[in-house]
């Protein structure tokens, strides 16, 4: 059994159509999507009309509920420039993701950890700055979900880590946005380093699951150009170098 894992796609289409081609090169049939799939200034309608015509197994990030559940006088730029060009069909869809999902007996999916669509689960933000997380902390943050293979996005990090007791975390990274900053709980940065677009394959084998984290090219200079005609420079940053 192979699966895609894709996440944070943030309206990036032309990383989006990369990577489904890759997926597609790869021979597989089953993708899974962890969430914050629109907010951002380029293509959040054409992305969620893309998406569900495919009706992946997908569940909502925190910009899904911010969308959902915020006047847009309150949003963030990124997901009031998502909200203005959302109808309501693309509402809906949103409206009936889970928050989890278990795709399986031993695989279970979540956006940020099971308990937070905003929690870093692989990472920790401390007041100066962000690191990777112990291993005691993942596992504290796990603790109870009995799954062989746990699947988290929101960071846009692409890590595998194997925890005392043989499960293990993987977060395939951002499809559509390779770095940013945030203040929450602390200011800090994640950078992924490259402008590559990101997912993860995940293959059961032999009863133990395996990860290989996977770095698409795409025209990312092109989605740079619409991020700055769109008046947002450090997404332009960003999507050409994958840093903030």
């Amino acid at each position: 059994m192979r699966l895609a894992v894709l996440s944070d796609i943030h309206g990036n289409l032309r990383a989006l159509d990369a990577v489904l081609e890759d997926v597609t090169a790869r021979g597989i049939t089953r993708i899974v999507n962890l969430g914050d799939i629109l907010s951002g200034p380029l293509q959040p309608a054409r992305t969620a009309e893309r998406l569900m015509a495919l009706g992946l197994e997908t569940i909502r990030g925190n910009h899904e509920r911010q969308l959902l559940e915020l006047p847009r006088e309150r949003m963030g730029l990124s997901d009031a420039h998502a909200d203005a060009r959302l109808e309501d069909h693309h509402r809906a869809w949103l409206a009936a993701l889970p928050d989890t999902l278990w795709l399986e007996e031993d695989l279970y999916a979540c956006h940020g950890s099971p308990g937070s669509d905003l929690q870093y689960l692989l990472e920790t933000v401390e007041p100066d700055g962000c690191r990777q997380a112990t291993i005691a902390e993942v596992e504290a943050r796990v603790a109870g979900l009995d799954a062989a293979m746990i699947l988290c996005g929101h960071t846009h990090l692409p890590r595998s880590v194997r925890l005392a007791d043989g499960r293990q975390v993987v977060n395939p990274g951002s499809v559509g946005l390779p770095a940013y900053d945030d203040d929450h709980p602390y200011p800090h940065v994640m950078e992924s380093g490259s402008p590559h677009a990101r997912y993860a394959v995940i293959e059961r084998a032999e009863g133990e699951w395996r990860a290989e984290l996977v770095a698409v090219a795409y025209d990312w200079q092109s989605a740079a150009e619409d991020a700055l005609a769109a008046g947002r420079g450090d997404w332009a940053r960003a999507l050409a170098t994958g840093r903030a």
